[in-house]
């Protein structure tokens, strides 16, 4: 036996290795599979070169086993196996990776035939196979390699040394022996002797290793004729699927498959709305599918959900979702991400610098953009579902950022429109705009049925104008943020000065205001300040009153706002606008003439009936209520 001690640099190595790089313990068996992968890709690849290699590629399997009663977790597979110099190199010391090595010696070959295949090798840092060491007090390797007679036995328990002495293996291959640690109170290692456990981890991780992976799997079943006695049997079962759907060819692939996998794969009943399967080539390889879900999960729209996709390597998983594959304003994909031109052995923070990974979440951003404006432009029925479902995403991503994004989104998003009573674009209202109009107005409520009754919107509409009528509470933040659209402003039709009046109109109110000055000044200290001014106004046509606003903030966003549940209040610089040509006016005159606690009463019943028009609070309904009844009384 020869007993050897890890270098300096490789203890410290490993300490950090087994403590900081892998935080998620379970890690290690999905690196020891792909390692078993790696081998058997090596024997494989040589023998299409090496006619003394006889292999079949059905033959080709990994095995993992289990011994609860001795705390052993055993991977076995028939690949190229290690001489005793290799496993000296390969494992004693680490980082060096076999692995690796070997793809570079493939890339600089000039002697491919061309019978040779492309060959994925996984592990490219050598480091993977000490996670081993998180969950095992000892590790052994029994390796025969197709190059030796003798067969070798590495042993170690972590940063104390390793010896390495002949064994008494007879078949080609590798078989690691995991001495699984006791339980601590922190740790519960016996979970990685559980059948169910090592499964699920297989299926999670290493679901496309595209080798069996095979378990002896317990049955246990009612004998025959007995109502209360059972009997067990053992099974090989393949545990992995090995094919992954998105490396087939999409020709091949039937709506049903893609459907099936979306539901397993992402716990959906419903089939998703769409289906986005790409191959890329260029400075970063990858393949991605991706789903589009028909509705937003129960959590989306909350703290709790967290958005990513699935990113693999070569068909390995190496990170469950990752975040930064997609921009938040499209974290409602579902999918995944193949790319054999990243390391298995990634952190999350090793990810976050990785310019490759930067690469592919742009072009998934613009295939993704891509789709969605396809759907909106073919399928309208569908791209409005996608849009009740997903629309305040979208909305989100544009004020969002301080509008960084606005107008990678601006044409993807839907408002109800006035005259086609349905969903429209940005673009689909500019391109009917009425000869001269330079304004996109926009009236907001809380339900399209309100809005349409709001005093303000008789103008306009009169005018024959198109109104977006928007309903959600982010909208107006969009509509700010977006500031304008193909160059026409926004303006809102709760805004003090629309100017859609002749200058008949507007000489005409303004000499009944200029006459009734004193009036509306009595009025503002009624209200106590309530409300910036008081004034007449020929917007109105049926209605008595109204309120507009000026500056940034609108009355609905003052709405909004005052509603989230946080100490912050904020108030609109409001205007109160009376008719002038309805009767209230003339009401209202004589009362400041004649009767002044009338006039009051009055005028704070206007108030009143013009906050609740635009959907706000009264402050004093008792009050309101007993004026009125005062007035009515009368």
């Amino acid at each position: 036996m020869k007993k050897k001690q890890f270098k300096a640099e490789s203890k410290k190595l490993l300490d950090m290795m087994i403590h900081s790089i892998y935080s998620n313990k379970e890690i290690f068996l999905r690196e020891l599979i792909s390692n078993a992968s790696d081998a058997i890709d090596k024997l494989y690849y040589r023998s299409l070169t090496d006619k003394k290699i006889k292999v079949e590629r059905d033959d080709f399997k990994i095995t993992v086993s289990i011994d609860k009663e001795n705390r052993l977790l055993m991977i076995e597979d028939n690949g190229c196996g290690m001489t005793e110099s290799e496993l000296e190199t390969n494992l004693g010391t680490i980082a060096e990776s076999g692995s690796l090595a070997f793809k570079e010696a493939e890339k600089s070959s000039s002697k491919k035939t061309n019978n040779q295949e492309e060959v994925d090798i996984i592990g490219q840092f050598g480091v993977g196979f000490y996670s081993a060491f998180m969950v095992s007090d000892e590790v052994a390797v029994e390796s025969k390699s197709v190059d030796s007679e003798k067969a070798y036995r590495w042993t170690s328990t972590g940063v104390d040394g390793y010896s390495i002495e002949e064994c008494n293996r007879t078949e080609i291959g590798t078989k690691i022996i995991l001495k699984i640690k006791e339980d601590v109170e922190e740790e519960n290692y016996s979970e990685f002797l559980e059948n169910y456990r090592i499964q699920s981890i297989i299926r999670k991780y290493s679901d496309y290793i595209h080798y069996p992976i095979q378990m002896d799997v317990e049955h246990r079943h009612l004998k025959e004729g007995s109502k209360d006695e059972y009997e067990t049997h053992i099974e090989t079962e393949t545990m992995n699927s090995m094919i992954p759907l998105w490396k087939k060819n999409k020709s091949e692939i039937k709506e049903e498959e893609y459907n099936q996998f979306y539901h397993e794969k992402y716990m959906d009943y419903e089939d998703p709305l769409q289906v986005i399967h790409t191959s890329v080539e260029g400075q970063v390889s990858y393949n991605a599918l991706l789903y589009i879900p028909s509705h937003a999960s129960y959590d989306y729209y909350s703290k709790e959900y967290e958005k990513g996709l699935n990113l693999y390597t070569s068909g390995v998983m190496i990170m469950e979702k990752c975040g930064e594959l997609l921009p938040d304003y499209f974290s409602f994909v579902k999918g995944l991400v193949d790319s054999n031109d990243l390391s298995l052995n990634v952190s999350r923070e090793m990810l976050q610098q990785d310019r490759r990974v930067a690469l592919i979440a742009k072009n998934i951003e613009k295939k993704i953009k891509s789709e969605l404006e396809s759907m909106l432009e073919e399928d309208r029925e569908k791209y409005e579902k996608f849009f009740s479902a997903f629309g305040m995403q979208l909305k989100f991503g544009i004020y969002n950022n301080f509008g960084m994004d606005k107008e990678k989104l601006q044409d993807l998003i839907l408002f109800h429109s006035s005259t086609e009573n349905k969903l429209v674009t940005l673009k689909e209202y500019v391109s009917r705009m009425k000869e001269g109009q330079d304004k996109i107005y926009y009236a907001c409520g809380e339900t399209i049925q309100k809005i349409d009754l709001l005093p303000q919107v008789e103008q306009v509409k009169e005018k024959e104008y198109e109104i977006l009528y928007l309903t959600d509470y982010v909208d107006e933040f969009v509509i700010q943020a977006l500031m304008s659209y193909d160059g026409k402003e926004f303006m809102n039709v709760s805004k003090g000065e629309l100017n859609l009046e002749t200058e008949e109109e507007k000489e005409e109110v303004k000499k009944e205001n200029e006459e009734n000055k004193k009036m509306f000044e009595d009025m503002q200290k009624v209200l106590s300040q309530e409300i910036e001014t008081v004034r007449f106004t020929n917007r109105l046509k049926n209605h008595p009153v109204c309120l507009t606003s000026s500056g940034n903030i609108s009355l609905e966003m003052e709405k909004v706002i005052n509603a989230m549940p946080t100490d912050e209040k904020i108030k609109a610089q409001a205007s109160m606008e009376i008719n002038v040509h309805h009767p209230i006016a003339e009401k209202l005159k004589k009362l400041y003439k004649k009767d002044k606690t009338s006039f009051e009463n009055y005028t704070k019943v206007l108030y009143a009936q013009a906050r609740l028009i635009e959907g706000l609070a009264i402050e004093n309904p008792t009050e309101i209520s007993n004026l009125i009844c005062d007035i009515l009384s009368k």
